[in-house]
């Protein structure tokens, strides 16, 4: 079996969508200071809060970490805590545990002060006095703290939190809990951080691409936010787009945008597509009919799928088994370790897609899979196992031929050296 060697870091590349003014991503080369993003707009002055949270309600502002949940509700919720006269906190979420997505490193890295200003933003709207910049990525880390000592004195006080990569690490309840001086772990829900976050106060734990939005809601409001994307997924998101052997690229995208055009953009042929992993390793996988496809957030989960943190593995000489096989063993040794539904099950799904791939499985395996897929949906504290049933389940749907071939051991790209990865299309470039 062949075995991938870890991705060589090679430049990335950053691109807007073609007709796109960019929002998000900055193309001027190197990081950005203080005094420049002054000079483009940054750090305006909050005048209403509460207006402000209009404008992201009507915006309709979707988080970009990967649930898609409103931001509007969540700073509202928090709000409203406050004002029984407990104290807020903020925390901007950039622990990408992701391997397959490098936008919010590439944010951090490269747009500090945009992010800082998004975590300004959001502490006046639920009157926080303090935030954490929560993150894995030693290069992210200086930036931001660099970053934090030129910021205008009028924000809460910021601090900066390091911890180490992983999977499990970037889902909400670890954030609070290792900010609060515990492991990097999910807790068990509820209290989720809205209702007992850092340090016991209502908290919001929010994406840092999330956040990096703020600022142009704040400067150009909610009917210029809408203007690009479509009505129930408005405006642009930073997409990490990896495979088809190519080197990995970030692009800002209009939701809304066709499939077939992004593959254009990144110069791939529609015939060399055989499916991708769509949404990083959550959504699952999608067969050749996601050429068919726009990327917002109503058309994946027509496909039963999602796009998740906005990465997309471009499926092409790799086997989809063998794409399945290599996700669910990560999940295998990144789950947290603290569920056993999770810990058994990631395991015992990760030996039947081996198997399936290594052309070993049978017609019983198949049946305990996709059982699993079900059953074990929506078990443990955080969602490393719905994640592993996600993969599970689309590669039994969208493969069907595919997973009965390897059941006869047909398959000759697995028969010559199954793709097998440690972190499948996982990104080092990030500048």
């Amino acid at each position: 079996m062949n075995t991938a060697a870890s991705p060589t870091a090679t430049k990335l590349t950053v691109a807007v969508w073609p007709g796109t003014a960019p929002r998000l991503l900055r193309l001027t080369e190197g990081r950005e200071d203080c005094a420049e993003y002054v000079r483009a707009g940054g750090y305006q002055p909050v005048d209403d809060p509460d207006g402000l949270l209009t404008e992201v309600d009507r915006g309709g502002l979707l988080g970009r970490g990967g649930a898609a949940f409103p931001l509007a509700v969540k700073l509202r919720t928090v709000r409203d805590a406050g004002r029984t006269g407990r104290d807020t906190v903020v925390v901007a979420n950039g622990e990408e545990g992701e391997p397959a997505s490098v936008k919010d490193k590439w944010l951090l890295r490269n747009r500090p002060h945009l992010v800082l200003d998004g975590v300004r933003l959001a502490a006046r709207i639920v009157a926080a006095d303090r935030a954490f910049v929560y993150v894995s990525d030693p290069d992210a880390a200086r930036a931001i703290e660099d970053a934090v000592d030129a910021i205008p004195a009028d924000g809460p006080a910021i601090t900066v939190v390091t911890v180490d990569a992983g999977y499990v690490a970037g889902e909400e309840t670890a954030a609070v809990r290792a900010i609060n001086g515990g492991p990097a772990k999910p807790t068990d829900k509820p209290p989720r951080p809205f209702e007992h976050g850092v340090g016991g106060n209502p908290t919001l734990v929010s994406n840092v691409e999330t956040l990096a939005n703020l600022p142009y809601l704040l400067r150009h409001g909610a009917e210029a936010f809408r203007a690009q994307g479509t009505s129930a997924s408005p405006g642009t998101f930073l997409a990490t787009i990896t495979g088809a052997g190519r080197p990995a690229a970030l692009y800002e995208i209009p939701h809304g945008a066709s499939v077939v055009d992004l593959l254009a953009l990144h110069g791939v042929s529609t015939d060399q597509l055989s499916g991708v992993l769509m949404g990083g390793y959550f959504a699952g996988l999608l067969n050749r009919e996601v050429l068919d496809a726009t990327l917002d957030h109503e058309t994946m989960r027509r496909l039963g799928s999602g796009l998740g943190c906005g990465a997309v593995a471009l499926i092409t000489d790799d086997c989809p088994v063998a794409v399945a096989a290599a996700v669910m063993a990560y999940f295998d040794r990144e789950n947290a370790g603290q569920c056993g539904s999770c810990f058994n099950g990631t395991a015992a799904m990760s030996a039947v897609t081996g198997a399936l791939r290594d052309g070993v499985a049978t017609a019983d395996d198949l049946a305990r899979l996709e059982r699993w897929s079900v059953v074990l949906r929506g078990r443990g504290a955080c969602a490393t196992l719905d994640a592993a049933t996600n993969v599970a389940t689309s590669l039994l749907l969208q493969f069907p031929q595919l997973v009965a071939g390897h059941l006869d051991g047909k398959c000759d790209s697995c028969r010559a050296g199954a793709y097998s990865v440690l972190r499948p299309y996982e990104v080092e470039a990030v500048s």
